[in-house]
């Protein structure tokens, strides 16, 4: 008896077919799972370093914007732009910046500051350039998780200092570097010019 071939496959065939299947489908699947674990760290970086590129970009933005203006406080007068070191070595800085509409109070410009608080970066601001007693700032938090902030200043000669202003000298410097430590490590600098 001779039996016809009846068109088709094979059951080897078709397990051949389903191996071979089953081969791409895991290699789809991880890299599908290796785009996703990418993307999350991704976003999970950029989550990181938000915070950071803004208080960078605030006190370059804040820095260009620097008048040499001083102020006058209770018992004398404050610097245009005065950075200090504390006890703890963290760096502070407190400058006049231009801006304000003329139409309200304060358009002579505006008294701000930066520093570090229990980890945190600060920006600071007075009510008024020119402040009696008790006038006191206001603080609000950009970045958190810092270990060291550290600022440079130039001078007309090209002289670095931690202090500004160097030697009783009066102006703005001709430029800073503002150095951050994270708490896990990880240091950022930038350089900005003023003039």
């Amino acid at each position: 008896m001779n039996r016809a071939r009846v068109p088709g496959f094979t059951l080897i065939e078709v397990l051949v077919a389903l191996a071979v299947l089953a081969v791409f489908a895991t290699f789809a699947w991880r890299a599908t799972a290796s785009l996703v674990e990418g993307e999350a760290r991704l976003a999970s970086a950029a989550r990181r370093w938000q915070p950071l590129d803004a208080l960078y970009a605030r006190i370059e933005a804040d820095a260009r914007a620097a008048v040499p203006r001083a102020v006058r406080v209770p018992g004398g007068r404050e610097h245009a732009w005065a950075g200090s070191v504390d006890a703890n070595g963290q760096s502070a800085f407190a400058f006049t910046r231009a801006g304000g509409d003329p139409a309200e109070p304060g358009a002579e410009g505006v008294r701000l500051g930066y520093r570090i608080n229990g980890g945190t970066a600060e920006i600071v601001y007075w009510p008024r350039l020119d402040r009696g007693t008790g006038a006191e700032p206001v603080a609000y938090a950009i970045a958190d998780g810092i270990a060291r902030f550290d600022v440079r200043y130039a001078d007309d000669d090209g002289e670095w200092t931690d202090r500004w202003p160097p030697d009783r000298r009066e102006g703005l410097p001709r430029a800073l570097v503002v150095a951050v430590t994270l708490a896990d490590g990880a240091q950022l600098e930038r350089f900005i010019v003023l003039r």
